[in-house]
């Protein structure tokens, strides 16, 4: 393999002539074989990282600091990063130590690296364009990288929230197919009142919407940017122009309504949005689990278990019992759940743990953020087109549960009063009795009567729903 020599405050060091990346990324491979897993699997970080140092060279040049010739080849090299170029070149282990300095300082070369390549300079020719002179000028790594991630950050939350978007209206477009559907809602697994399993789904859409909406809130937390503090939000080494300069090209780079922070030695070391964030990512996985939990007991039997919804069959279920089809699709909803529940106390745990001027541990936020927020977008679009838009209901079986639930009893209170009501609930279960039958034989109430209390708009609350105990309301006594 062909090298080329680099140098730096540790001494000579080989590096790969092909590589963009240099000396200090070479450091970062062999101190971090931690994951196997580079900072490129998150390409929305690593276009960040190139929208940063593009706003970047564009404040300093604005400010007197950097010729046009050399912002020009960084803002170029930048913007092919933003296309996708040259992703493979940033291969820093994701979890590091130093705050995200190797993941700053592989991006300074790759970029100072190209932007040699298109001076006409051969690569590692430090002498035209520095990755830390030039590339990295006014900065540190702790603005560059926290204020990189909020931007990626910004990026993924976008992606889900779309996913959730379209959940949210696959359960809707059930609830509508289901309005008519009545059944026996349930409260601690035992029998409760009757609802529609339109409505069961309706809520489905509403657990799933709202917290598309608390992620849009987190979102403006993250906005707020701390880009032109430098090490410790003092602004030492960055020109006294170049905060409000640099965001508004950063602004106009991404397109994103970003502000600099009021007080910047505070947004140096404090990570609460991201707490924030994964807080909100932990609620929607926690609500999503519950839903799946729900979509499996729903569907459980398909005899020998509740039995009122039918799951898609994308897959044979056993390798010993022929014709066993497994809710597989909730199932993996409901492991990347407890994955991100789990990340929240890594995001959690490394928030708490920071020191001072900054946080150290924000490369594990990042890697449990981006893996949240990566697999919950997964895990919806499984959702959704695997499971929900298939789900059928088995009406019957519903209608004849509700026909035979002591549950209804519940209706009967204001009419035979509650002691009565418990009498004729424990009764029909001895007996393995309806309430229906039980009532009219014992003449608590006329047919006509019983038929009012029991229409599917005043148990429900629905009036597309079909007869409740049908065959009996009309019954003489």
């Amino acid at each position: 393999m062909t090298v080329r020599v680099e140098h730096d405050l540790l001494g000579d060091l080989d590096v790969p002539d092909a590589a963009y990346y240099g000396v200090h990324t070479v450091r970062a491979l062999e101190n971090f074989p931690i994951t196997g897993t580079p900072i490129s699997r998150y390409p929305e970080l690593i276009v960040a990282l190139a929208c940063v140092k593009h706003a970047a060279a564009r404040a300093n040049h604005q400010l007197g600091l950097l010729s046009t010739e050399r912002a020009d080849a960084i803002a170029a090299a930048c913007g092919e990063i933003r296309s996708g170029k040259l992703h493979d070149q940033f291969v820093v282990d994701v979890i590091q130590g130093g705050a995200g300095t190797s993941t700053n300082m592989n991006a300074n070369e790759v970029i100072a690296n190209r932007a040699l390549e298109l001076l006409g300079h051969r690569r590692g020719e430090y002498l035209h364009l520095h990755p830390l002179e030039h590339v990295n000028l006014g900065q540190s790594t702790n603005d560059v990288y926290p204020t990189a991630l909020k931007i990626a950050l910004q990026f993924a939350v976008h992606r889900l929230r779309v996913a959730m978007t379209e959940l949210v209206t696959a359960f809707a477009d059930k609830a509508l197919e289901f309005g008519g559907c009545i059944k026996m809602g349930r409260t601690q697994l035992q029998d409760a009142v009757p609802m529609t399993l339109g409505q069961e789904f309706g809520s489905y859409a509403v657990m799933v919407g709202e917290d598309g909406d608390r992620l849009g809130e987190a979102v403006t937390l993250i906005s707020e940017i701390n880009l032109g503090g430098t090490a410790i939000g003092t602004g030492l080494n960055a020109h006294h122009g170049y905060a409000e300069a640099v965001c508004q090209e950063l602004c106009a780079t991404t397109e994103l309504r970003l502000v600099t922070a009021s007080n910047l030695v505070e947004a140096t070391q404090d990570v609460g949005s991201f707490v924030q964030l994964s807080g909100v990512l932990k609620r929607t996985a926690v609500k999503l689990s519950k839903i799946c939990n729900d979509l499996r007991l729903l569907s459980s039997g398909p005899r020998a278990g509740l039995g009122e919804i039918n799951l898609p069959a994308v897959q044979a279920g056993s390798s010993i019992m022929p014709g066993k089809v497994n809710p597989v699709i909730p199932e993996v909803v409901n492991q990347v759940a407890f994955e991100v529940i789990g990340n929240d106390i890594a995001i959690s745990m490394a928030a708490e743990g920071g020191q001072l001027q900054l946080n150290a541990f924000e490369p594990i936020i990042a890697h449990s953020l981006f893996e949240s927020l990566a697999h919950l977008t997964a895990a919806c679009d499984t959702l959704r087109t695997r499971c929900v838009v298939g789900i059928t209901a088995n009406v019957a079986r519903m209608r004849a549960t509700v026909d035979r639930s002591i549950g209804l009893v519940t209706a009967l209170n204001p009419y035979i009063g509650y002691e009565a009501a418990s009498r004729l609930a424990a009764d029909a279960l001895n007996s393995d009795s309806d309430i229906a039958s039980l009532v009219l034989d014992r003449g608590l109430l006329t047919a006509s009567e019983l038929e009012t209390i029991l229409q599917p708009g005043n148990l429900t609350g629905s009036s597309e729903t079909t007869p409740v105990t049908s065959t009996h309301a009309t019954r003489t006594h």
